[in-house]
């Protein structure tokens, strides 16, 4: 008897084992012809704080989510310099930057730029008072040997300036609850996980009726942080899908979507150049994995892919760069839809005055997200980026139709 009551207990430990090794997806890695390794580098986080210059009554704060300013100092009675470092280096030289300035007393005061060597500015500065954004007037800015100053009026209400628009995590999440109001048997949200600093990683699972064997197309934005108009451009093309028109109808009808608006959480509130808390371009770990948010989100999709017995047929991952650009794949002939990128961009040129595609089109050799889905999946992969001045207007126009067109070609598959 007490023979069989341990051979029941091994029998019941084996199948729990069993359960537990099947519930954790382990998500195949993907080759890439130049690896990149992407395990953790070390990072300088800024110290958050409200610098002053009482001599001449100004103050500088990075104390604020997406801020980026490590150092504020007088150079004479009517210029401080501003000084700006990445998270940690070698990285991209895109030089991110936010803070908020105010005086004791109204006065016009001047801001220098200051970056590490081999780095310059970038970004044309964004000024927001009593929340309104604006693009910094010409005359307010000069460059001088690649040297940057601005010159502000200042007074005791706090203006930000930043490379680009804030939309921090807070932001973010604001944003996807409210579409999603009115809309939960559309919409639904979760989380698949929490960043190496414990910031959320959420998803929007969109479907209609049934789950079950509808094709995928996965979405997702900030991979790097500063690059906020790809961001716009997310949004712009998610909430066209989710409208109540026929068209939105009828794509609800055979695919789904899953929604990626927060990739980078802690570079994005920690106000980072480019990478994680990791120190790492989560854009180059799509083949090992070795960063939290990269891999969670491949463990969620795979698992989704097994457990609705489902495939991947499209990806477009969302971000900025100088000017608008579309980055494909060569590889076309055995994806998902072979024809689907020329059909979108011709549909694209004809609909959107005066507008010609910029393609940029060249196998991936690097672990990016468009080469994941191509090679791991068999599915049309496209980095959809938007340039880092491109006007608001611009970017809802190519948002809107690019999304609109997308539907069409997919509902005649």
């Amino acid at each position: 008897m007490r023979n069989s009551h341990i051979q029941f207990k091994y029998i019941l430990f084996c199948l729990l084992l069993l359960v537990l090794i099947t519930a954790c997806v382990v998500p195949k890695t993907v080759e890439f012809k130049t690896p990149i390794d992407t395990t953790n580098k070390p990072i300088e986080e800024q110290i958050k704080q409200t610098y002053a210059l009482k001599k001449v009554g100004v103050y500088a704060s990075n104390e604020f989510d997406g801020a980026r300013l490590n150092g504020f100092e007088l150079k004479n009675d009517s210029t401080a310099i501003l000084i700006i470092n990445p998270e940690n280096q070698p990285i991209n030289k895109s030089a991110y930057y936010a803070f908020k300035v105010w005086s004791d007393n109204p006065k016009t005061f001047y801001f220098t730029f200051q970056y590490p060597e081999g780095h310059q500015h970038r970004y044309i500065p964004k000024i927001n008072k009593e929340n309104n954004w604006k693009i910094i007037d010409s005359m307010d800015f000069s460059e001088k040997n690649k040297i940057v100053t601005i010159r502000l009026d200042l007074d005791k209400s706090p203006t930000t300036i930043s490379a680009q628009e804030i939309q921090s995590t807070q932001h973010v999440k604001e944003w996807y609850t409210d579409i999603a109001k009115g809309k939960e048997d559309l919409i639904r949200i979760s989380s698949i996980g929490q960043s190496l600093k414990g910031r959320n990683l959420p998803v929007l699972d969109i479907y209609k009726g049934a789950k079950k064997k509808k094709d995928l197309i996965v979405l997702m934005t900030r991979q790097h942080p500063p690059e906020v108009t790809g961001y716009y451009a997310f949004q712009e093309f998610l909430t066209t899908i989710i409208e109540n028109t026929e068209l939105s109808k009828r794509f609800f009808e055979k695919y789904r979507i899953l929604a990626f608006p927060m990739m980078n959480p802690d570079g994005v509130d920690l106000g980072h150049w480019r990478h994680n808390c990791g120190g790492v371009d989560t854009n180059r770990d799509w083949s090992m994995y070795h960063q939290p948010e990269v891999k969670q989100t491949v463990q969620f999709i795979t698992k989704t892919l097994k457990k609705d017995k489902t495939r991947i047929v499209l990806g477009l991952d969302f971000h900025s760069t100088y000017e608008d650009v579309f980055y494909t794949n060569k590889i076309r002939e055995k994806t998902t839809f072979p024809s689907f990128i020329d059909d979108w961009f011709k549909a694209l040129e004809e609909k959107i005055p005066n507008y010609k595609v910029n393609e940029k089109s060249g196998n991936s050799t690097k672990p990016v997200s468009k080469g994941w889905f191509l090679y791991g999946h068999n599915a049309v992969g496209i980095t959809y980026e938007i340039g880092d001045n491109t006007p608001q207007s611009q970017i809802k126009l190519i948002g809107k139709t690019s999304a609109q067109e997308m539907m069409k070609i997919l509902c005649n598959h």
